[in-house]
């Protein structure tokens, strides 16, 4: 929509091309994107100077000739909007196909373009001595040996959680295990990751139960203000993501489901875990948050609804029908 809006009121050259079939819409937003800083007069003036070339411009000419005309029309406006991009700085991480992950960093351009220089200086001296490994491959060794502090990129020191059931590690079993923050793997990649790590790499086990007859994670007590690191640990194993249920952000927060100010108690049964920020909206007027069995949490919000949370499907869920009457013991 606002796309459109600014095609139709303040860029008509560019319109006009791109209904005429001369650019695609992506060259557009382009455009759109590159003088949204600008006042409607000079966004105007761009698109005028721009608009016979725009057919014989790559993306990358059509962005950067937008930048260059804003520029020399209104620098402030330009070094105002870059150095709040700065403060946007970020690393994200997001699931891809087949146990692969995607780490992406939104950066200043020249620490980007120094990180990208180096990780190639590094992949083509690889290369140049013999490395049988791709650039591409060396390259994503390097980074994550870099950032870890590893000699070799999947000895990683930090900790990773890897969920999985007792029959899933040490008897074959198929239940795909989880990696919290991240998702379900296949139980046969989950082993051979395990089973490949140096001998000198740090490996804990920790034993969580399932409650029987539900399949949820059996609940923790305690009467600090503060959940203690371990109940921490349990809420990521548990929740996996931020548990409002729009959200799906990181989980930063260990949060009372009923705030400790009501009267509600330190205990796995009264936390969850949020995102930074659905903790803070939580505390506004009129938002209420209570909890149920099972790990349910029901929010109401001012408007008048009801918005009800359960924690994601456990381990224990899918093997009670394998184990009905014994609690099943994770790994």
């Amino acid at each position: 929509m606002g796309l459109a809006e600014a095609l139709l009121r303040e860029l008509p050259g560019t319109m006009t091309a791109l209904t005429k079939g001369e650019i695609s819409e992506w060259r557009a937003t382009l455009v759109c994107r590159e003088t949204a800083c600008l006042t409607v007069r000079d966004r105007r003036e761009v698109d005028r100077r721009l608009a016979a070339s725009l057919p014989t411009l790559s993306d990358k000419q059509v962005a950067a000739s937008a930048r260059r005309l804003g520029y020399a029309l209104d620098p402030h406006s330009i070094v105002e909007r870059a150095s709040r991009a700065v403060e946007d700085r970020r690393v994200t991480i997001r699931p891809a196909p087949d146990t692969m992950a995607v780490i992406s960093a939104v950066l200043p351009v020249v620490q980007g373009v120094a990180v990208y220089a180096a990780l190639t200086r590094a992949a083509d001296a690889a290369r140049a001595s013999g490395d049988p490994r791709s650039q591409a491959q060396v390259m994503a060794d390097t980074l994550v040996a870099r950032a870890t502090g590893q000699a070799e990129a999947d000895q990683v020191p930090v900790e990773v959680q890897v969920v999985m059931t007792d029959a899933t590690l040490f008897a074959g079993a198929n239940t795909p295990a989880e990696i919290v923050g991240y998702g379900p793997l296949p139980a046969g990649i989950a082993r051979y990751l395990l089973a490949r790590l140096h001998p000198e790499t740090a490996l804990w086990l920790r034993r969580l139960y399932t409650e029987p007859r539900t399949g949820r994670l059996v609940a923790m007590e305690s009467k600090r203000r503060r959940f203690p690191k371990a109940m921490r640990r349990f809420f990521l194993a548990r929740d996996q993501l931020c548990r409002t249920p729009w959200c799906g952000a990181p989980i930063r927060h260990a949060d009372h489901v009923r705030p400790v100010h009501w009267g509600g108690p330190t205990s796995l049964a009264n936390g969850q875990g949020l995102c930074e920020r659905c903790n803070q909206l939580k505390e506004a007027d009129q938002w209420v948050a209570s909890a149920g069995p099972d790990g349910c949490v029901v929010t109401s919000t001012p408007t008048g609804h009801h918005y009800q949370s359960l924690p994601p499907p456990r381990l224990g869920e899918l093997l009670r029908f394998e184990i009905p009457r014994e609690p099943v013991q994770a790994a």
